[in-house]
């Protein structure tokens, strides 16, 4: 739109010329040559055109203005106007020419472009997420506030310098990796590094990169940083936790799973031995019983630090008072002298609450390869070293065999069968007669325990019976024996109709069972059999303590059963037994009796106890006779009763009616 304007005196303005567009944009008469402004336009419009006119004849150069008009279809336009002076030979402005362009469209998608760049700057400004705005050499163009707050430091501090400098070094080709996938075109990549604060400490952050497309050409990167300080924290100590020891902050046995898995490995790859030391604090759990679990920690935390202070190791607690010892090639010498040291080292005592106390290590040893080329068989060797040492004594260390495996495997297979024995109907009771040396006859047995299995055959009681001890068996398995010798009783009563007595053995453990009287009771009541011909048997060793054993004799006695004591004259207080307790039997040991013919002493000892037995009104036993010299001697000092292999060995009830009973009392 062209319009020429003449200056007029009093500085008025008429039309000299309009082009189409001018015309049909300002809307003038067709008569508009030689009228003012104020003439042909509204007033309002005439006013401020007025206003510009008047300044070019001031400045007399060219003006820009912008306006913003009504068009006669009621649209809006936003014009821009430039006002160029023409001057006559005097340098007076004789003439304007006004050029307006359309603007409306531009003004339109410039303000466009500033509120869509005010909104990317109020999501860059206002993120609680670092940005950095990097070119394609990492160099730092742009930086929101929260950037500046999570390096510590400011804008101008961190333009136009290298996004490497803020990045340790050993984390720099992670990163130069990152942008560099970045830089081809992948939309998002990620990495987790660390970022360093102005005060000099390291951020952990989280870094996702996002490219800077212009003209669909890559111009530069987006780096968007989250501090993930707390959480890697976090995540650092739930990953202590996980392998470590929470009272003594050693490594813990997932731990040391995980690196017998890699020693191995290692170990497999370059040919090279390394060795596992079991480790078990003799007597500890006395001390934790007495001291209380909070000094039985403090202990346990002075061991770990005792046992950490060995160089070129890795200690591990598997838990309660067990440690384990992971030693990198090495041989079982210098093994040897590594656990020889441990035992010097814990020869020096722990201080606890101004208290003194010495606790001594057991150690078992397992070495890669020998024994074993995975992580579950070098433990269980190592263990199965430790229970060796444990059972010869403590205090010391040994090495893993490979017949300790066998051994160990036969005592679990065997107390797996032994739980199911009863069920089986695999025990079973023999019986050794107790011969009258005056008469010859037979009215008193031994209850002995047999056991044949269906897969190992045949197994020694001395095998079987310790087990049962141990294992807590003796109790079910007393039971059965008490229930079956009152059913043989009766058996045996109705049969031949005399008073067959037969003795059983009580345990300590058993004879400890708070039920173990109505156990018995109902036996007898259940195989209505004279009490008095079930005789309870038990060694010296279960009567030391009278506190609780005089009760309980008396309760048994008042039931009306019989009662032995086992192996007279190897206990001790054996006199003062026979005072306290209602005694029926003495059972002089096998161990006397074998040598009363070859050794005075034995003989002395032996008529002793027979004279003594008879001088009270007891019963005595001679066990183990197995010669008739030994069989005359014992009559000769008028022992009542004598059995052993001279007479027969434990024997089935079968064979018991057919080889004694039968000849005595069936006519």
């Amino acid at each position: 739109m062209v319009y020429i304007m003449k200056v007029e005196a009093g500085t008025k303005f008429s039309y000299l010329f309009a082009n189409k567009p001018g015309l049909e944009h300002a809307n003038l008469p067709s008569n508009y040559k030689g009228k003012t402004l104020e003439e042909v336009l509204p007033f309002n419009i005439a006013y401020l055109l007025q206003q510009e006119y008047e300044k070019i004849l001031k400045v007399k150069k060219t003006i820009v203005f912008s306006d913003e008009v009504i068009l006669p279809n009621g649209e809006k336009m936003m014009g821009e106007s430039f006002l160029t002076p023409v001057f006559d030979e005097n340098n007076e402005v004789r003439y304007v020419v006004s050029v307006t362009r359309d603007m409306t469209e531009a003004i339109i998608e410039k303000q466009r472009l500033i509120e869509s760049e005010q909104r990317y700057r109020s999501i860059v400004d206002h993120n609680l997420d670092g940005i950095l705005t990097i070119n394609l050499k990492g160099m730092i163009l742009e930086v929101n506030p929260a950037c500046s707050k999570l390096t510590g430091l400011s804008e101008k501090q961190q333009k136009n310098r290298s996004i490497f400098d803020l990045i340790p070094e050993q984390d720099v080709a992670a990163l130069k990796s990152l942008i560099l996938k970045t830089t081809k075109g992948f939309p998002i990549e990620t990495l987790d590094c660390r970022f360093v604060h102005r005060k000099g400490h390291y951020l952990t952050v989280h870094i996702k990169t996002a490219p800077v497309v212009v003209n669909t050409e890559i111009v530069g990167i987006y780096v968007i940083i989250r501090d993930i300080s707390e959480q890697a924290k976090n995540a650092e100590t739930i990953k202590f936790m996980a392998f470590h020891d929470q009272l003594t902050g050693l490594y813990n046995r997932r731990a040391l799973l995980g690196d017998l898995d890699n020693h191995i490995i290692e170990a497999k790859k370059e040919r090279k031995k390394f060795a596992l030391l079991s480790i078990d604090l003799d007597r500890f759990k006395y001390l934790n019983d007495t001291l209380g679990h909070i000094l039985g920690d403090e202990i346990l935390k002075q061991v770990a630090n005792r046992l950490s202070e060995f160089k070129h190791c890795k200690v591990y607690r598997q838990g309660g008072d067990e440690f384990i010892i992971l030693l990198p090639e090495t041989d079982r010498q210098k093994v040897s002298r590594f656990a020889q040291g441990i035992l010097l080292k814990f020869s020096k005592s722990f201080y606890l609450s101004s208290q003194e106390y010495y606790i001594t290590p057991s150690i078992g040893i397992s070495m890669y390869p020998n024994d074993g080329n995975n992580a579950e068989t070098l433990i269980k060797n190592a263990d199965e070293a430790l229970f060796r040492v444990k059972e010869k004594g403590k205090a010391h260390f040994q090495f893993y065999r490979s017949e300790m495996n066998s051994i160990l495997k036969n005592v679990v297979e065997m107390e797996t069968l032994l739980r199911k024995a009863i069920e089986r109907d695999e025990l079973s009771l023999h019986y050794q007669p107790q011969v009258d040396l005056l008469t010859k006859r037979v009215n008193s047995f031994e209850a002995l325990l047999r056991w044949n299995n269906q897969v190992l055959g045949p197994i020694s009681p001395g095998e079987f019976i310790p087990l049962a001890e141990d294992t807590g068996l003796i109790i079910p398995i007393g039971n059965w024996v008490v229930d079956t010798a009152c059913k043989q009783i009766h058996e045996w009563s109705e049969k031949y109709k005399q008073d067959l007595r037969i003795a059983i053995n009580i345990s300590p453990k058993q004879f400890q069972q708070y039920n173990l009287l109505k156990i018995i009771q109902k036996s007898i009541e259940k195989y209505r059999i004279n009490p008095k011909l079930l005789e309870i048997e038990i060694t010296e060793g279960a009567m030391q303590d009278t506190t609780d054993t005089a009760p309980i004799l008396s309760r048994l006695k008042d039931l009306g059963v019989s009662i032995s004591v086992d192996d007279f004259g190897t206990g001790y207080s054996s006199l003062n037994y026979l005072k306290q307790f209602p005694i029926d039997v003495l059972k002089i040991d096998q161990s006397f009796v074998k040598d009363v013919l070859t050794y005075d002493k034995d003989a002395a000892i032996t008529t002793t106890i027979i004279h003594l037995g008879r001088s009270l009104g007891v019963e005595v036993i001679a066990e183990g006779v197995e010669n008739e010299e030994q069989a005359h001697f014992l009559l000769n000092a008028k022992c009542h009763k004598a059995q052993g292999y001279l007479y027969s060995k434990p024997l089935p009830p079968a064979e018991i009616e057919k080889n004694f009973l039968e000849e005595f009392y069936i006519k």
